[in-house]
């Protein structure tokens, strides 16, 4: 294949065209969920994913997976982590079996925000997905969103 390959541009083009759709999705949530809550759109998904944790084997994730499931690096998570919990809506511990390994748990706090914002989050998402396909170019991508069936967990972990 070539630079000029048409497969290549094409594919160049659905890229871009993704990359469309997910920057008007969470440039709708970030404003939705900072003047509804005082939340960012990444504060958001830390939260939403660490209350997700339980109890038992696996149940708590380590700052990598945490790092891994909200797409961003693990210094940017820990900073990140860091903010919530001056904020009170989370809280650090040391693991029972391995006292190097540190767990981050939602406080009550936490997750009645989560709660709170949930509803905004939910709205603005089907908002921006509702705007985006009137567009011809990007109508195709939100229905493959819609008809998307994949638990968010497999997602997160590939």
């Amino acid at each position: 294949m070539t630079a000029t390959d048409p497969a290549l541009t094409a594919l160049a083009q659905g890229w871009c065209a993704l990359s469309l759709l997910h920057g008007k999705i969470e440039a709708r949530i970030e404003r939705a969920l900072q003047s509804g809550h005082g939340l960012s759109a990444r504060e958001y998904s830390l939260l939403d994913v660490l209350s997700q944790q339980h109890s038992g084997p696996g149940g708590h994730l380590q700052m990598k997976q945490v790092a891994d499931a909200v797409v961003l690096s693990q210094s940017a998570t820990t900073r990140l982590v860091t903010r919530l919990e001056d904020r009170g809506l989370l809280t650090r511990y040391l693991c029972d079996t391995d006292r190097r390994g540190i767990y981050t748990d939602v406080t009550e706090a936490g997750l009645a925000l989560l709660a709170e914002a949930r509803p905004t989050n939910d709205s603005a998402l089907r908002a921006a997905l509702d705007e985006a396909s009137e567009n011809p170019e990007l109508a195709p991508l939100v229905r493959a969103v819609e008809e998307l069936k994949v638990p968010v967990r497999q997602l997160r972990s590939a």
